[in-house]
């Protein structure tokens, strides 16, 4: 294993679903032997219920509340974690001052249609419907991932490794991610 290493602020993966953000997450955490967490994972644990219960009791208005509660708490632990955010994350504003004020930001690019190669099973993602859908949910999306973003990483034609190896590059330049303090 590779020298454990530590953040020194929450590192936030965020971009449409199907980006790869959990994934990238899971395996830089696993690399680095740092933290990570899946927001929708904590979200259904914490609630006791599937995000698309959720998204049928509450609305998406009602999801949303809870994800914005949720990065609240998840960017103020005292120990930064990797956090894999859902895709709609960015279409609250009151998220934007949360990742400025907390953390760092990457973006992970993906378009819907290569998106919707890589989902499997569609059924759980309750905003993937339809591929015209998603792609319009995506373009829509765009503007928002760009604006919260401090780095953008293209995840075109890029296997789970290779962007978590670009992704560990940049943080460690940036300083969010260091070898660990004896």
């Amino acid at each position: 294993m590779a020298e454990r290493m530590e953040l020194t602020r929450p590192v936030f993966f965020v971009g449409f679903m199907g980006a790869g953000k959990t994934s990238v997450a899971r395996r830089l955490a696993r690399t680095c032997g740092v933290a990570s967490v899946d927001m929708d994972t904590y979200i259904e644990r914490r609630e006791g219920k599937k995000v698309k219960e959720i998204f049928a009791e509450g609305g998406e208005e009602g999801f949303r509340a809870i994800e914005t509660d949720v990065l609240r708490e998840l960017g103020a632990k005292p120990d930064p974690l990797l956090i894999s955010c859902g895709g709609g994350v960015v279409v609250t504003p009151a998220n934007h001052d949360v990742f400025r004020e907390a953390g760092f930001v990457v973006y992970l690019e993906v378009t819907a249609d290569e998106a919707a190669s890589r989902i499997s099973d569609t059924s759980t993602r309750p905003l993937f419907q339809n591929l015209e859908a998603a792609r319009a949910r995506c373009e829509e999306r765009l503007p928002l991932y760009e604006a919260v973003a401090n780095v953008r990483v293209s995840t075109a034609g890029k296997s789970v490794p290779a962007i978590a190896r670009e992704v560990q590059r940049i943080l460690e330049k940036e300083g969010i991610l260091c070898p660990q303090q004896r």
